[in-house]
């Protein structure tokens, strides 16, 4: 099998042998027998068939986990769901990510993620199905992409393109057994697309180092360009690593990097661009208001609330902030909300990745396996202290984006390090990794009863043997046990993962807020021990059901404040979706037959079937009825659209069916317009019980 980005001359090995291509960069590895390993491997010449089996098995295995049990979230987050059916049914809502179909308002992220999902609704019809399975698509596509981007940097280090191979296939089981992956490529938030736009990105990245040439590296901007329009500033999280792998590694002189990444920069620019500029240049009563902004603004929306506002908590219209999302510090990432998302390899994976920059200290710049830890470190080291230090809006299923770069250093330094474990360095920095491994899989264990403690002291016992024979093995003769500390190694490191991402498949999640894995306790994981005993993570699967450090709002009237906890903000009658989630804020209604009834009469005579405060509320109507229902204020109800006068205009004028009383948690900061709606609407319309529900009819 032809080993990808293969460099280097013709060489004499150690047994005199001649003609026999030996790559440059990383140390060719020895065989037992002391001899450089160089040509096609024994497995190797079994053929390229075998190699493929595997892979397709490992692609299958990951669609199957992905792809289970996946219509029992339903609608998973309704938000985007309902974006996506307003999409199926208006090419202005799809291409603008309105969340109805009449256009009121966007949702508060740009469209890309809703550009696929909305056009698998309009081939394929509304379903759950129909929105969640192009999310486990991306998680195949994004294993396979990364198998590809390790296996291509493995191949020259290793000689050997079996050992190549199974690097990439390392790294792509790791990423696929991610908790938080399992729970992300399961789920329509646009996380799903983001991780698979950068990892594409970071595989062309790696290409053109490789290759010379430019046009990998401008695909690569075209990608993180368009991750931008997916999730705006955070795809900007991996721009360092990429451009200072290429600047270090590329083989041109330094002024034809310097251009070519500049090149890239601007197809970025070019890539995002385009759509921020059609936002900007569409005049304001063309299209819908820009969600999430105070002024109708996508750059607004850019840098404040989606942009520095993350960073600092400042964002006006947010409904926490500051200790409300949890207290920023360096082990926010080993915390209870996100230990279990993804810190399993956390900290083995920077082992591997300094055992990797130790092995191959003497490697010429050019070198990919330098090159690929630069890119994959910087990944994880930046993203990761970004997301740990951030004061803003943050959740558990952000952890995703790390995960790439987990699973690429994992799968890279593994198997490399593996390979050249008779050198005292390599061998004691993989069995540091490997007893790393073992040791968080014991304490993440720990803070769940799911599986008995037999698995976490299996995960402990079996990682610390595996160690010491990675540290010993010099000394171990026989391939048998090689081979098993090599299986000790690979179990204890994925044992506690793997269960974790099979919990994530059998179960149910829906609303704004999920996470990944059986629910945990709340005290929080620290270094050197399990968590302390308590209740369940408030955020398994759903919610904290009195907001991120708020209070609930208030059920006696249409967009009143409340200083209780825990409060019904659905209004009478109103369902949450999610049980114990924040109502209207993180988990959609589910109205009732006869209000589902009411809404459709007449419908064609109206605009909108109904106005409701907040948009998880209206995305639960919406969806019901297959309608647009206006979401009052955008997702916080803290957003100005429409204003007051605007909104009586818009019953003038016999556009709005019904008004359905409730409202989601008041913000600080932000409009009141949906407050000062909601009271006038109380105060000039009789109020009716529909099905358990109160509403209004707006209409004479």
């Amino acid at each position: 099998m032809d080993i990808p980005g293969h460099a280097g001359g013709l060489q004499r090995p150690p047994d005199g042998r001649r003609g026999v291509p030996v790559p440059e960069g990383f140390p060719a590895a020895r065989s037992q027998d002391g001899h450089s390993r160089s040509g096609p491997s024994r497995g190797a010449r079994r053929g390229r068939l075998r190699l493929r089996l595997e892979l397709a098995a490992v692609l299958v295995a990951t669609a199957v986990l992905y792809l289970w049990n996946l219509g029992a979230s339903d609608w998973a987050n309704a938000f985007y769901s309902a974006a996506a059916q307003a999409g199926s049914q208006d090419w202005t809502a799809w291409f603008f990510g309105s969340s109805d179909a009449a256009n009121s308002i966007t949702v508060d992220k740009p469209p890309a993620s809703l550009w696929i999902m909305g056009l698998s609704v309009r081939f394929f019809g509304l379903s759950s199905w129909s929105v969640l399975v192009p999310e486990a698509l991306m998680g195949v596509a994004t294993a396979w992409l990364l198998y590809l981007a390790v296996r291509r940097a493995a191949g020259p280090a290793a000689a050997d393109s079996l050992l190549a191979h199974r690097a990439g296939l390392l790294a792509a089981v790791v990423l696929a057994i991610t908790p938080v992956a399992a729970l992300m490529f399961r789920f329509n938030n646009p996380d799903a697309l983001l991780v698979l736009l950068m990892t594409a990105a970071g595989y062309a990245t790696l290409r053109s180092i490789q290759d010379g040439k430019v046009r990998w590296l401008v695909l690569a901007g075209v990608l993180l360009g368009f991750g931008f329009l997916t999730k705006q500033l955070q795809v900007l999280l991996v721009l360092p690593g990429f451009a200072v792998a290429y600047f270090v590694a590329a083989p041109e002189g330094i002024g034809r990097r310097l251009l070519r990444l500049a090149a890239a920069g601007a197809a970025m620019v070019a890539a995002a661009g385009w759509w921020l500029l059609a936002v900007e240049l569409t005049p304001a009563n063309l299209r819908p208001y820009i969600g999430g902004s105070q002024n109708n603004s996508i750059i607004e929306l850019t840098l404040g609330y989606n942009g520095l506002g993350r960073l600092s908590g400042d964002e006006t219209g947010s409904v926490g902030g500051g200790n409300g999302w949890g207290v920023p510090g360096p082990l926010r990432m080993f915390s209870s909300e996100f230990g279990g998302q993804i810190a399993w390899l956390l900290p083995s994976v920077l082992i591997l990745a300094a055992g990797l920059l130790w092995v191959g200290r003497r490697a010429p710049r050019t070198d990919g396996v330098r090159a690929s830890v630069i890119m994959w470190g910087s990944w994880v080291l930046v993203t990761g202290l970004v997301f740990s230090f951030m004061a803003g809006i943050i959740h558990p299923y952000y952890a995703v984006a790390l995960a790439p770069g987990i699973a690429g250093l994992a799968g890279l330094g593994g198997v490399l390090l593996w390979q050249h474990r008779r050198q005292p360095a390599a061998a004691l920095l993989l069995a540091a990794a490997v007893a790393a491994a073992a040791s968080m899989g014991f304490a993440l264990l720990g803070t769940t009863s799911a599986y008995g403690p037999w698995l976490r002291w299996f995960v402990l016992a079996a990682g610390l043997a595996g160690a010491a024979g990675v540290l010993f093995g010099r000394y171990l003769s026989f391939r048998v046990m090689q081979r098993t500390t090599a299986v000790l190694a690979v179990a204890a490191s994925l044992a506690g993962p793997l269960a974790f991402s099979l919990s994530t498949a059998a179960a149910v999640h829906s609303g704004a807020i999920v996470s990944a894995g059986p629910a945990t306790s709340a005290g929080g994981f620290r270094p050197g021990g399990p968590a302390a005993a308590g209740q369940g993570n408030p955020l398994r699967n759903g919610a904290n059901p009195n907001g991120p450090g708020g209070t609930g709002a208030n059920p006696n009237g249409p967009g009143g404040t409340a200083s209780g906890t825990g409060a019904n903000i659905n209004g009478p009658g109103g369902t949450s979706r999610q049980a114990g989630g924040m109502g209207g804020l993180l988990g959609a209604t589910s109205p009732s037959a006869q209000l589902v009834t009411a809404l459709r009469s007449d419908a064609s005579r109206y605009t909108w079937a109904a106005a409701v405060v907040g948009s998880n509320n209206a995305a639960g109507y919406q969806l019901a009825t297959q309608l647009p229902v206006m979401p009052v204020g955008g997702f916080n109800g803290t957003d100005p659209s429409p204003s007051l006068g605007g909104f009586q205009d818009l019953v003038a004028q016999g556009k709005i069916h019904y008004f359905i009383a409730g409202g989601t948690m008041r913000s600080t900061s932000g409009s009141d317009a949906a407050s000062q709606i909601a009271q006038w609407v109380a105060a000039t319309f009789p109020a009716q019980s529909i099905g358990g529900t109160t509403v209004y009819a707006l209409v004479s």
